[in-house]
């Protein structure tokens, strides 16, 4: 996937889960489960042979947010992990490098 689409596909879910923050309908909540399982299911894809770090955490955070089998957390624990999530994918946007390598490189 280019790095465009995956600038985008970020972007997107950072508004989406800060989004999540704010007074919706359940619908919302809905769709961003679905969404965000969908994206963070191609963001594990895409780092699979690349970088095992991140592939772990986008896998992980597919499992979590995924709308089939819900996780009931209750809106405090789930705004904060929005807020994680929000965060680790601008970080993500703005690393330069593996992480992986660097820490390699340092030893």
């Amino acid at each position: 996937m280019p790095n465009n689409k995956l600038l985008i596909l970020k972007i997107v879910l950072i508004i989406l889960f800060i989004g999540c923050l704010f007074d919706w309908e359940y619908g919302y909540f809905q769709l961003v489960r679905f969404l965000g399982m969908v994206g963070f299911g191609l963001l594990a894809y895409h780092d699979f042979e690349k970088n095992k770090t991140w592939f772990i955490i986008w896998l992980a955070s597919a499992i979590l947010i995924n709308p089939i089998f819900k996780i009931a957390l209750g809106r405090e624990l789930w705004n904060i992990i929005d807020i994680v999530w929000a965060l680790l994918l601008s970080f993500s946007i703005f690393l330069k490098g593996n992480p992986n390598e660097t820490s390699q490189n340092k030893t």
